[in-house]
């Protein structure tokens, strides 16, 4: 029997204060937790959205020791844009809490406190990382090294973003430490424990038996997880940012930020409402966290396990994880500036929110990872949104103001044909209905779009514009039917496209339609007027998109640069080697490709001295035709050697530019044939 709740606690996981939002954050935790709290509250639940900023990672120290600021400084700065950017792009969190707030500091503090007077910690010194240079111990992300799975050289010390496997700092290979580049030491340090193997036997039989009904991908990485067995994990952190660990002997440690920051939702949750412990308390409310998968093991094993400890609050009922989102076929990254960034988006995409919300809903990464395209974006739009949804919207509506005036006319008699239109779109709510509470956010936008095609065909197949001529009463009723469609459209799109949902209902002068009344007989009234209509879509020009693909090409041409990697220096020569090679300016006079070669010309070089051959292996770089009358460097007094036949008499200088393309050393102005380089 399926169980019945009175309310609902949506939670979406605390994104990081030290950087802005990008796509993958969105198409993995945001939109769909946005668009599942959005249709609860069409249902009438009781529901509230929970989310903030986690401003206590080692990240954040990161970026505070980068920029030459304090960690309160970057979490301010980095929680304004985060906060804005989710406003402008309709993300309706009921609160965006932060964890350096007084609240949280002391719930997180009460939380640690009753667990430790419970006896639920274990309490041991261990050998952890110390950076003897820096005269500190070393958090996870203070630690990098090789990965011991995939061989990723620039691996941390609590994960492989390459591989995404979760890590302790003791299983790199080669670690050092990401403040001075020292290699770390291992030095004795007391923490206090969670013992995540009592609570094993718990997990197994809540997790493996009692929630089949999780996602694949988040069922699987539990079983693997339960299946290796758990160990006790720190719950706290010798740094000096952070919740203080409230006990005597903990001084210069901070609560560890997995155990502090889902502590968050919480705090978050007293900060919105004083009812807060019936949200977190009572057996009749279900909770579901929206994450990414990487944090699949903090809110199905480790977060679980500290409510159980505390014994007095609920359990998620579900953790419907997303996969990852890659970029133009690389996967996001923000060391790298690899990513679409939401402030820049809705800066650079004003009134259009709602495309990025629709595009990456419809291609997210439900199953597997996917890959955002500006190309795929732009066809969403253009394909979708104009020529779909836009299209439909425009006809009925403007095709009312031609033939009525704008006023909603009466329906006649009903064809077969209209009686099975109808009936489609509560077919189509119920469709949406679950896949929306089955988490299949995909699936749903498509029915939602399958309304929006519903009323395409249908005008399409009864074509008014041409009855209008000769049967206006028959135009009455398909324009009537067109409408009805037209006004249940609004509530459909609400929970995926909510700003077009807002426009449409403004062309069409209602107010919000309940959910339960989607696809009634007359969702607008006989009589009504509607406003005078504009396009609810714009379609996206090609100058837009390549915009977009040279913001990401300059982004890669600059990592590129960044990361090249300079050859070592060789070893020393005499300086009467150096003088003993005849270095000079030369003019290529001839050229030709070297028969059965791909990368070889036959170059004739005017060097001052003589007119020489060279052969270069050049052919794929360049054409013969495009580098007569180019000046070089020419090597004259090398050895000469036969090269497919050909004796080549010198040797031709070139360098790589930042693309790996091959450049000519050549004088910044034209100089005579023969001109020694010294």
């Amino acid at each position: 029997m399926t169980k019945k709740f009175n309310r609902h606690l949506v939670t979406s996981a605390l994104p990081y204060a030290n950087g802005p939002v990008h796509i993958g954050h969105l198409a993995g935790v945001y939109i769909p937790s946005d668009i599942y709290t959005r249709y609860l509250r069409l249902r009438g639940e009781d529901v509230i959205h929970i989310c903030g900023s986690d401003e206590h990672g080692v990240p954040i120290t990161i970026k505070a020791k980068q920029e030459g600021v304090t960690p309160q400084d970057v979490v301010d700065k980095y929680h304004t844009i985060i906060k804005d950017s989710f406003e402008k792009l309709g993300i309706s969190f009921d609160i965006f809490s932060r964890t350096t707030s007084q609240t949280h500091k002391e719930t997180a503090s009460d939380f640690f406190k009753k667990l430790y007077e419970k006896g639920e910690f274990i309490e041991q010194s261990s050998e952890q990382y110390y950076d003897e240079l820096a005269d500190q111990f070393l958090a996870d992300r203070y630690i990098t090294g090789t990965c011991p799975h995939c061989n990723n050289e620039k691996a941390y010390g609590d994960q492989c973003e390459a591989c995404g496997t979760s890590l302790n700092a003791t299983d790199l290979i080669n670690p050092k430490s990401a403040i001075t580049g020292n290699v770390p030491t291992l030095k004795e340090t007391k923490h206090w424990f969670l013992p995540l193997d009592k609570h094993e036997p718990f997990l197994r039989k809540w997790i493996l038996e009692d929630h089949k009904e999780w996602k694949s991908n988040v069922y699987g990485q539990c079983k693997s997880w339960l299946d290796l067995g758990l160990q006790p994990r720190a719950v706290s952190r010798d740094l000096n940012w952070g919740v203080p660990v409230p006990v005597e002997g903990a001084e210069g440690k901070v609560l560890y930020v997995w155990f502090d920051a889902p502590i968050g939702y919480i705090s978050a949750t007293k900060d919105l409402t004083p009812d807060w412990e019936k949200y977190w308390k009572q057996e009749d409310t279900k909770m579901v966290h929206f994450i990414g998968k990487d944090n699949i093991v903090f809110h199905c094993i480790v977060f679980p396990a500290m409510l159980k400890a505390d014994g007095s609050y609920i359990l998620p009922e579900n953790v419907p994880a997303n996969e990852f989102l890659n970029l133009e076929g690389d996967k996001i990254s923000t060391s790298k500036n690899w990513a679409v960034w939401l402030h820049e988006y809705v800066e650079d995409f004003k009134g259009q929110e709602d495309v990025l919300r629709y595009a990456l809903c419809a291609n997210a990464p439900e199953t597997k990872d996917n890959d955002f395209t500006w190309k795929d974006f732009q066809a969403r739009n253009n394909n979708e949104l104009v020529a779909i949804l836009g299209n439909f919207v425009n006809r009925a509506l403007v095709l009312t103001q031609k033939y009525f005036d704008g006023i909603v006319p009466e329906r006649g008699e009903l064809t077969d044909f209209d009686k099975e239109t109808l009936a489609e779109i509560p077919v189509i709510r119920q469709n949406i209905e679950k896949s929306i509470e089955s988490y299949r956010f995909r699936e749903a936008i498509k029915e939602m779009m399958n309304m929006a095609r519903l009323g395409n065909k249908y005008l399409a197949d009864t074509e008014p514009w041409k009855l209008i001529k000769t049967d206006e009463n028959r135009v009455k009723t398909i324009l009537n039917i067109a409408l009805q469609i037209t006004a249940s459209l609004t509530t459909v799109m609400e929970p995926f496209i909510p700003f077009s949902a807002d426009k449409l209902r403004e062309f069409l002068n209602i107010n919000s339609i309940n959910w339960d009344n989607i696809g009634d007989a007359d969702v607008v009234a006989v009589g009504h007027q509607i406003n005078k209509p504009s396009l609810l879509f714009e379609k996206i020009e090609d100058e837009t998109i390549e915009l977009q693909l040279k913001k990401l090409a300059d982004t890669k041409k600059a990592n590129q640069l960044a990361n090249r990697e300079v050859a070592p220096q060789k070893e020393n020569i005499s300086f009467d080697d150096f003088c003993n090679m005849d270095i000079r300016v030369g003019t290529i006079i001839e050229a030709e490709k070297v028969a059965k070669t791909k990368k070889l010309l036959k170059i004739t070089v005017d060097t001052g001295v003589d007119k020489r051959t060279v052969v270069s292996g050049i052919a794929e770089s360049f054409s013969p035709e495009e580098i007569i009358g180019q000046q070089v460097s020419i090597l004259l007094n090398l050895e000469p050697r036969k090269i497919k036949g050909i004796e080549s008499q010198g040797m031709i200088l070139m360098t790589e530019d930042s693309e790996g393309k091959l450049v000519f050393i050549t004088p910044k102005e034209k100089v005579l044939s023969g001109t020694e380089i010294r």
